[in-house]
C-alpha cells in the first residue's frame, strides 16, 4: 500500500468514527464496515440504504447490518463464515502434508535417477552384463512407478479438495441465506423479524400488522400442496410489492406474514393494510401442471400500535388477538375497523 493510499485510508477513518458515535451505532466490525464503505462511497446503493435508515431515524438490527454487509460488501465468492474454518484448515493441513510427502519422494525419486543414470553411463565404459543391465533398468521402474503413484495420490488428494470446498462453498450460500430469509417465498424469516422488531421498539411511533390467508388448509386439501406453495408465493409477491414508507414484510410462519411499519400511527398502517388486503383479492393463482386456476383468495389481518411500555410480545398479541378477531367476524377483512 502506497503512502497515498494510507493516508487517504485515514483520512477515511477519522470520517467514519464520529458517524457511529453520531448515531449511536456499536462499533462492531460489521458496522464499522458498512460506515468506512459509506464515507468512501464505494457502493451507491448501500449509501442509499444507509441515508434511507438515518433519514427517518430507523436503527438497524444485527441481522439487518450483517445482510447489507453479505449485499454489498463481501465477496459473495469468498468463503468467509467462521463455521467452516476447521473444515478448510484440516483441508489445507491435509494437502500440505501431501504436498510434502510429494516433495520428499519427488526428491529421492531425483537422487535415485542421478544414480542410474551415472550407472547408466558406465555401462558401455565398463561392459556391464546383460543381468545387470535388466537390474538397473528393473530399479528404474520400480522407482518410477513409486513416484508415479506418490503423483496420482497428491492429484487425487486435490481434486478431492476442491470438490469439498465447492460443497461447503454452496452450503455456506444456502445457509446464510437460510438464516435470514425464507426459502419458498423468499421473504425475510422469523428470526430476521425478531432481530428487526427488537431493534425498533425504541422508535416512538411503530405499528405492526399480522396477515393469515383465509381458509389455507382448505387450498390445500383441495388443490394440494403444490397449489398451496403457489398462493403462499402471489400473496408474498403482492405484499411486497405493496410494502412502501420503510415499511418491511416478513414470512411469520406457516401462511401468516407480518408487516413491520417504523413511523406508521395506527390509521396509516391500517390503510396500507387494507390496501394490501384489497390487493389480494384480485390474485388468481394457475397450476402449470394441471391447469387447474385458483381465485377468491383473501386474507385476514390484525393491525397494532406500539405503545410507550410495550414490549415485544406485547405488541405482537395485540396483533394476534386482531387478527383471530377478524376470523371471528367472518375473514377478509382487516382489524381493527377503524
Amino acid at each position: 500500500m502506497s503512502s497515498k493510499d494510507i493516508e487517504c485510508s485515514f483520512v477515511t477513518l477519522k470520517q467514519t468514527i464520529p458517524l457511529l458515535i453520531k448515531h449511536n451505532i456499536s462499533a462492531i466490525p460489521t458496522n464499522y464496515a458498512l460506515w468506512y464503505t459509506y464515507v468512501s462511497n464505494d457502493s451507491p446503493e448501500l449509501n442509499k440504504k444507509l441515508d434511507a435508515a438515518v433519514e427517518n431515524n430507523l436503527p438497524l438490527s444485527d441481522l439487518h447490518a450483517k445482510d447489507l454487509y453479505r449485499n454489498f460488501i463481501s465477496d459473495k465468492e469468498e468463503v468467509t463464515a467462521w463455521g467452516l474454518r476447521q473444515s478448510l484448515e484440516g483441508m489445507m493441513i491435509e494437502l500440505s502434508q501431501s504436498l510434502i510427502d510429494t516433495k520428499s519422494d519427488t526428491q529421492a525419486y531425483k537422487r535415485v535417477m542421478d544414480s542410474c543414470i551415472d550407472d547408466l553411463s558406465k555401462v558401455e565404459k565398463e561392459g556391464w552384463s546383460v543381468e545387470e543391465v535388466l537390474g538397473l533398468v528393473r530399479n528404474m521402474v520400480k522407482e518410477s512407478q513409486v513416484i508415479r503413484q506418490s503423483t496420482i495420490s497428491f492429484n487425487g488428494a486435490l481434486v478431492s479438495a476442491e470438490k469439498e470446498i465447492e460443497s461447503l462453498k454452496l452450503k455456506l450460500q444456502q445457509s446464510q441465506h437460510e438464516a435470514l430469509y425464507d426459502a419458498l417465498t423468499g421473504l425475510c424469516n422469523r428470526r430476521y423479524f425478531d432481530s428487526e422488531l427488537d431493534s425498533k421498539l425504541a422508535l416512538d411511533t411503530l405499528s405492526l400488522s399480522i396477515i393469515d390467508i383465509d381458509h389455507f388448509k382448505k387450498i390445500n386439501d383441495t388443490y394440494g400442496h403444490q397449489m398451496g406453495d403457489l398462493v403462499l408465493r402471489a400473496v408474498a409477491k403482492k405484499l411486497q410489492a405493496s410494502c412502501r414508507d420503510n415499511a418491511q414484510i416478513f414470512r411469520y410462519g406457516g401462511e401468516e406474514f407480518a408487516i413491520l411499519m417504523p413511523g406508521f400511527d395506527l390509521k396509516k398502517a391500517r390503510h396500507l393494510t387494507d390496501v394490501m388486503r384489497r390487493g389480494i383479492e384480485k390474485i388468481s393463482v394457475k397450476d402449470r401442471r394441471t391447469g387447474q386456476i385458483l381465485g377468491d383468495i383473501t386474507v385476514s389481518a390484525g393491525v397494532a400500535q406500539k405503545q410507550s411500555s410495550d414490549k415485544k410480545l406485547a405488541l405482537i398479541e395485540r396483533a394476534d388477538t386482531l387478527l383471530y378477531d377478524a376470523k371471528r367476524l367472518g375473514r377478509n377483512r382487516v382489524m381493527p375497523m377503524s
